[in-house]
């Protein structure tokens, strides 16, 4: 991916019929595969690295491991890649299976329509970066009642942006939303367990803090948090306030 080339890439669905673009985004081709969603196989992978431990692991994967990676590699090996959409307070987050053979992972991506280009919030492969969502703006988007994007579930928009979150002020009713989707989209034989462990790990970055800044701005943290505004690498101060007014709970 190249954030900074302008590039669109079309976005297909099954049949390679064209829906949507993403600016700025290099890749693809996209297409938007909602069938995954009913296929429990694919939320073990999916939420595979949000456990950071042997026993979330187990939780996780019981005994459908090597099932789970199977379904997975055969899906990274696709010529599509995979993507769904999910609508917020002003725009949309887009969900990327990066199929790229030297370079796979999942993107996560805030887009508005007045925006030149798409801000990257997360990335999920082998140099994670994130978190890119706290808390309540992880469980707005997941209830938005809008039907702009191509996932209308809130319990699968929960848990497919899951691991671009991570929030160590996260509220004791998080456990039992969590159990509720895990129970609805997946076959774990104990959500209540499981949920406790991915809210307690939350991923590679762990527990992040968030703050709003003198001007308004949601910021965290994060060592790799493109909404750190420490790191070298982080959004610049309009980028990070057009976010946070987009995600607003």
């Amino acid at each position: 991916m190249s954030e900074g080339s302008g590039m669109m890439s079309p976005v297909t669905n099954s049949a390679d019929m064209p829906l949507e673009r993403i600016p700025g985004y290099d890749g693809g081709p996209l297409a938007h595969l909602p069938e995954l969603l009913d296929e429990p196989l694919f939320w073990l992978g999916h939420l595979h690295s949000c456990v950071q431990s042997e026993e979330a692991e187990e939780l996780l994967f019981g005994a459908d491991y090597d099932a789970a990676e199977d379904f997975h590699r055969q899906l990274s090996r696709r010529a599509v890649w995979p993507t769904f959409t999910v609508p917020v307070t002003a725009g949309r987050l887009h969900i990327v299976y990066r199929n790229h053979e030297e370079d796979p992972g999942t993107d996560y991506l805030l887009h508005h329509p007045d925006w030149d280009r798409a801000e990257l919030l997360a990335q999920d492969d082998g140099h994670f970066m994130g978190p890119g969502l706290s808390w309540p703006e992880l469980t707005a988007a997941a209830d938005n009642g809008s039907t702009g994007g191509s996932t209308t579930d809130p319990d699968s928009r929960l848990l497919l942006l899951l691991p671009a979150f991570g929030d160590a002020a996260v509220p004791a009713a998080a456990v039992g939303r969590l159990v509720v989707a895990l129970r609805a989209r997946t076959a774990v034989e104990d959500p209540e367990q499981l949920a406790a462990a991915l809210l307690e790990g939350q991923g590679p970055c762990g527990p992040t803090h968030w703050t709003e800044d003198g001007d308004g701005r949601r910021v965290n943290d994060g060592s790799y948090s493109f909404r750190n505004p420490a790191n070298g690498f982080a959004l610049p101060a309009g980028r990070l306030a057009r976010v946070t007014t987009a995600l607003a709970p």
